[in-house]
């Protein structure tokens, strides 16, 4: 994928954290309670800041944290649709540039991804 460092998909963002992302985040010297909600189901979401991703400069129109963020912006624009299953999200304006073999083996990745999601917010429930 060819990145635009549009941020569009850096606005109101809802991305998922796993725990693996939050240590890899805090290791980097970050406080989860600076970029970290639960919900009450238990799922871990990223924050936002004044409208965007708590790691996004507006200014500089990147990721403050690239190297290390978390595993669903690797993943993105591939996500799941449970309707359609394997997609590319409609906002992303640089979508056209994954191939369907990337979306393909991307699509495999979100998959487990969620499923160990889902994983850690039934044990944060329980």
């Amino acid at each position: 994928m060819r990145c635009s460092n549009c941020g569009v998909c850096c606005t109101e963002t809802e991305m998922l954290l796993a725990e693996e992302d939050i240590d890899r985040l805090v290791n980097r010297g970050f406080s989860k309670r600076f970029f970290v909600k639960f919900s009450r189901e238990g799922y871990a979401q990223l924050k936002n800041s004044e409208g965007h991703c708590v790691f996004y400069d507006v200014k500089k129109r990147l990721c403050n944290v690239y190297v290390d963020r978390p595993s669903g912006c690797r993943l993105y624009p591939v996500m799941i649709d449970e309707n359609k299953g394997i997609v590319l999200d409609e906002i992303c304006l640089s979508r056209n540039t994954i191939t369907e073999a990337e979306k393909s083996v991307k699509g495999r990745r979100v998959i487990r991804l969620l499923e160990r999601i889902d994983g850690e917010a039934a044990r944060r429930r329980s």
